[in-house]
């Protein structure tokens, strides 16, 4: 029996490499215990692929937070009907009401990027997108769908004001997200809503 238990103590020993090897993620070192170079690599390659995230449609937040964001997003949604039919000055000023009723929603910040990034001057989308992102982030409300959207309409901005470099790869990234939403490198309003 002694010998049984010996055994079983050096199998639990063997298998500690294994165990740290299944647990290495990309980009963090492997348990010291396992060699550098054995095996680890392809450990960490066979990471399965993100998932796309799905489509983010302001439409269905519309019923979440408190009166006054319920409010600001039936306003914010108005205005992306409004832009759908062209109505751009009509949009601007329905998300500008949005932001006067909640000026903490990060949606409505969301849809005037999306406006001004699709729009003549796409440059002009850069700061709204970084105010969206500092409220998301503050609400902790950043999901893989609301990135996709960041990023995308960031790279329109960014490839407007001639930095072509940063803007293949935030395209790339809006589009790994969300390839449905992105592969033709637009959000038109309808898409958002």
């Amino acid at each position: 029996m002694p010998h049984l238990a010996a055994l079983r103590g050096l199998a639990v020993l063997a298998l500690l490499p294994l165990l740290a090897l299944s647990c290495a993620r990309p980009g963090r070192p492997s348990h010291p215990a396992t060699r550098p170079g054995a095996a680890t690599e392809g450990v960490e390659k066979a990471a399965p692929p993100q998932a796309a995230a799905p489509p983010l449609h302001l439409s269905a937040l519309a019923l979440e937070g408190d009166p006054a964001r319920r409010a600001s997003m039936r306003f914010v949604l108005e205005g992306l009907d409004a832009d759908a039919a062209g109505s751009e000055g009509e949009a601007a000023s329905l998300y500008g009401r949005a932001l006067q009723v909640d000026p903490s929603n990060p949606y409505a910040y969301l849809a005037l990027a999306r406006q001004r990034a699709e729009g003549e001057e796409p440059a002009r989308a850069l700061p709204y997108l970084e105010k969206a992102r500092a409220l998301l982030a503050a609400q902790k409300a950043q999901t893989p769908s609301v990135e996709a959207h960041l990023c995308g309409l960031r790279a329109l901005a960014l490839d407007a004001a001639g930095r072509s470099e940063e803007a293949q790869e935030e395209m790339a990234r809006a589009k790994a997200l969300a390839p449905d939403a992105w592969s033709d490198g637009r959000l038109d309003a309808a898409e958002l809503r």
